[in-house]
């Protein structure tokens, strides 16, 4: 039986886990390719996909990077 560490999680699952909106998490994968996968209607994600896609830096907002503090 499949652990519940490893289960496909939500987009609201995933929001919780990640500490954002449900909205963050859409916009996410639109426009900062985070690791999703369509089932049907839903968006379902593998909780260690995702970590790797944060600690390289998917998340951060590109549109700040570069500019002077």
């Amino acid at each position: 039986m499949v652990g519940m560490e490893d289960r496909w999680l939500s987009v609201d699952e995933m929001g919780k886990y990640l500490g954002v909106s449900s909205d963050t998490v859409y916009r996410w994968i639109d426009k900062h390719a985070m690791p999703a996968h369509r089932m049907g209607r839903l968006w379902k994600f593998k909780k260690d996909e995702v970590d790797e896609w944060v600690k390289a830096g998917g998340a951060a907002d590109k549109s700040r990077q570069g500019q002077a503090e």
